[in-house]
């Protein structure tokens, strides 16, 4: 996957702009993917959940009418490793961890912006976290905050409410006006104004109601200045605290140049006899000079626009923006057709308004179509490209069109693993269960139970054994001592009749086949190095066919995918079901052989007493 498209400074969200949501919010994370396609983005604004205390894995949300699978990840280090393209997080953490959380994001190169949602960090951590945010060059929103949202881009959790808040609202496509506060209440509240009496927001952030907040109001609004897009600046301040004052001088000094329209709420403070605290710990004011009125007074003398009082903040907002659109600073885009949001099931069958969730997830087969598709192909693609067993199982099995060297492998470990005669376990239970009557699916099954360690099953375990000792760096010799120490046999070595000086053709075939066709067999090659050591102790401790299928389906796998991916379809019994699929041939020819010996129907020259167990 690609890295993260470098970026102006003064941008953190555009609509390519990904994000892990750390912990397991999934309101939150449907709500941003509601957005994305009310939005019509092309892809999920969400890369991955971060689930510290679960476990790696798959969860169903809906992207638009239909379903996606977002990654669930226990390590952020892993999910920044898989999904290098994501630079956000949006941290849910609570309040013990949520500091912790933000220094391992922090830590990470791609992650250049960080949202905080926990309130009641305590400040000395709040502090560390600014100080290293500031050290590393990264952005912090919050803590306390509701987040932000890049209109018609990207929107950081349950930013701007409900969709139908949303839609009102107009944030699914962006508009001209750049906004800031400390609220996260009141910035949806803004939105809704900046909605009715402009073009639209174009960013908007609330920094969070704390008394340190990672980033201020006026670094946002400089942003915002940078920004070219961006034509006039909307803020609402708070009484307590002095960062309304960093706007004055920004003002006077000339760093804001855009027409801002802001209002610091708490003026009704005076009305009380002693010092009152707004919700936020920051809403308090611990002398005059942080006072709503005094601050509202230090802003309107530095030119910012400023109401008479709240009631009057949204004709303000219109009239300023109406100035910029005479003076031809603003044109009005023409409004986007909002495509149709599902909604839940029963409400329109036949039409994109509708979601309901499936009761099984498939990855490898579709038949909603006309015509079923293994993988990207349709079974007539299957068939007309002449793919045959081994490539249907490369794609059913692997996920992937294998090259045909690999095919070829597989259908030659089908051909040998087919049948060993009547007298191994799975055969002889096969043809008792067959004998006594039992229709072909118990016989089958009756046979395929048997498999295990010492019939057939022991495909994975070698490929797995002989894996872990070669990617350890041991040699044969460290290897072959060290099990012996543990008193485990190695699976792969041995067989009862086979040795040096009768050996198996079966697996002469495919170690032939896969040393001159194969692009490399490291692991096939050290096993060949064990196999030189146990031979000298007995004879016919050589590599079997279980062992030598295993050992070169590893050295297959891991040509073709990473080492992890291929690691794990040995972990998850895949090398085992080659011996299932093939040993089912010839168990269902047992049966039937049964059958047509039981009702004396001799019908064919190999029909010899001879091939008949004793």
């Amino acid at each position: 996957m690609k890295t993260a498209a470098k970026k102006p400074d003064y941008i953190l969200f555009d609509r390519n702009t990904r994000a892990f949501i750390y912990n397991m919010q999934t309101n939150a994370v449907q709500r941003m993917l509601d957005f994305d396609y009310a939005s019509q983005r092309e892809t999920p604004s969400v890369g991955a959940i971060i689930n510290p205390t679960g476990s790696d894995g798959l969860v169903k949300f809906f992207f638009g009418p239909r379903e996606v699978l977002l990654p669930v990840y226990k390590s952020l280090k892993t999910a920044a490793e898989k999904c290098p393209d994501v630079d956000v997080m949006i941290n849910f953490a609570s309040f013990r961890s949520a500091a912790e959380a933000t220094l391992e994001a922090f830590a990470l190169p791609q992650i250049k912006t960080v949202a905080i949602i926990a309130e009641g960090i305590p400040e000395r951590k709040v502090k560390e976290l600014i100080a290293k945010a500031k050290e590393l060059d990264k952005v912090m929103i919050g803590p306390a905050t509701i987040g932000g949202i890049a209109a018609g881009a990207f929107k950081i959790g349950n930013t701007g409410g409900t969709l139908e808040n949303i839609l009102d609202s107009k944030l699914h496509r962006p508009g001209s006006v750049g906004c800031v506060s400390n609220s996260g209440g009141l910035s949806n509240e803004t939105y809704n104004i900046i909605s009715r009496n402009t073009d639209g927001l174009y960013e908007g952030i609330a920094i969070g109601g704390d008394s340190y907040p990672g980033t201020t109001l006026v670094e946002h609004l400089l942003r915002f200045e940078k920004n070219p897009a961006i034509k006039m600046l909307v803020s609402l301040g708070e009484v307590g605290g002095n960062d309304e004052y960093e706007i004055v001088e920004a003002l006077r000094e000339k760093r804001i140049t855009k027409p801002l329209v802001i209002w610091v709420t708490g003026t009704c403070s005076k009305a009380f006899k002693t010092e009152m605290q707004f919700g936020h710990a920051g809403a308090k004011a611990h002398g005059e000079t942080e006072t709503a009125d005094a601050k509202n007074k230090a802003l309107k003398d530095a030119g910012a626009f400023v109401p008479d009082s709240f009631d009057d903040y949204d004709s303000l907002i219109n009239k300023v923006y109406t100035d910029l659109v005479k003076e031809g600073v603003i044109t009005p885009a023409p409004e986007p057709q909002i495509p149709n949001v599902p909604v839940d099931y029963k409400t329109a069958l036949q039409s994109n308004m509708i979601r309901k969730p499936t009761n099984f997830i498939c990855t490898i087969s579709d038949d909603r179509g006309e015509e079923c598709l293994y993988g990207s192909k349709t079974i007539s693609q299957v068939v007309q490209e002449g793919l045959g067993i081994g490539g249907t199982i490369s794609l059913l099995w692997f996920k992937r069109l294998m090259p045909q060297y690999a095919s070829d492998f597989i259908e030659m470990c089908l051909v040998i693993t087919a049948d060993h005669g009547p007298a191994v376990s799975g055969a002889h239970n096969c043809i008792v269960a067959s004998r006594a009557g039992k229709d072909l699916i118990s016989s089958l099954v009756s046979g395929l139970l048997t498999i295990g360690p010492r019939f057939g099953g022991a495909i994975d375990g070698a490929a797995q054994m002989f894996s872990e000792a070669y990617d350890a760096g041991i040699s044969p010799a460290q290897f072959i001592s060290g099990m012996k120490k543990k008193g485990i046999n190695i699976q792969g070595i041995g067989h009862l009749i086979k040795s040096t000086h009768n050996p198996d053709m079966r697996v002469s075939l495919l170690k032939e086949f896969a040393l001159n066709n194969f692009k490399e067999t490291p692991i096939l090659n050290y096993a060949l190095e064990v196999e030189k050591i146990t031979t000298t102790k007995r004879d016919n401790l050589i590599l079997n066919v279980d062992g030598c299928i295993g050992i070169c389906f590893a050295d297959l796998l891991r040509n073709e995918m990473s080492k992890e991916e291929a690691d794990e379809y040995i972990s998850m019994g895949a090398l085992n079901a080659l011996f299932v699929m093939g040993r089912s041939i010839g168990l269902i020819g047992h049966h039937l052989d049964q059958k047509r010996l039981k009702q004396g129907l001799y019908r064919h020259p190999w029909d010899d007493i001879s091939f008949l167990s004793e």
